[in-house]
């Protein structure tokens, strides 16, 4: 009897062990594989007033140009990297440059603004929100160094949209630079579009036009 009972306790003081040491083991392992969170972004506020945003549309017939402005928006930077943004655009803020007649060019800006294009009224800001920034690789200095991709709002209507951005981040200032390709009829702009309409002849315009953005956020 003294002999199981001696067994018994080997036996289980063998089995504690292994328990112990395979607890440990865990432990261990569990420790080594743990990965320190990443640095938390940080917010760099949008610097309006020396920020710049300029569009450029063509028809066939010709061309008409001018500026924009941001309302407010910030850049999402992590160490020396833009990684995200959200921006606000004012649409009332709308102008033309290449019309000096003040008559002509007061009746573009409120074509523009009616619902014939953008609906200001209804829709007086649009928005674009950064969902990733992925670089470029052996991008030249002063050269597109990102590929930035996200969703633009107009009149109410998100999709995505892509395109190549200089991104940089020194003393406290984060700056991005593109040249940013929009498809009009997808946020329903249809006014002489061919997308919609039929036998437009001359006074067709082109759904595709540019806004060259150069905004600048700061600490």
């Amino acid at each position: 009897m003294k002999k199981y009972v001696i067994l018994a306790s080997l036996a289980g003081s063998l089995l504690f062990t292994a328990h112990a040491g395979n607890t440990n083991k865990v432990a261990a392992t569990a420790a080594a594989t743990e990965v320190a969170a990443p640095a938390k972004a940080r917010a760099y506020k949008v610097d309006v007033a020396k920020s710049d945003l300029k569009w450029h549309a063509k028809k066939v017939t010709g061309e008409h140009m001018g500026n924009i402005a941001l309302q407010s928006g910030e850049m999402q930077v992590n160490g020396n990297k833009v990684v995200g943004g959200t921006f606000v655009i004012d649409m009332n803020a709308i102008t033309c440059t290449d019309i000096k007649d003040a008559e002509y060019n007061g009746k573009l800006i409120g074509h523009l603004k009616s619902d014939d294009f953008f609906s200001v009224e209804k829709n007086p800001t649009a928005t674009f929100k950064i969902n990733s920034v992925k670089p470029i690789a052996n991008a030249a200095a002063g050269k597109p160094n990102a590929t930035v991709t996200g969703d633009l709002t107009i009149k109410g209507i998100t999709n995505q949209v892509s395109f190549p951005a200089t991104l940089a981040v020194k003393n406290g200032v984060a700056s991005a630079k593109a040249d940013v390709t929009i498809d009009r009829s997808k946020f329903d702009v249809r006014y002489g579009s061919k997308s919609f309409f039929d036998n437009l002849g001359d006074k067709a315009i082109y759904d595709d036009f540019v806004v060259s953005l150069d905004v600048t956020a700061k600490q």
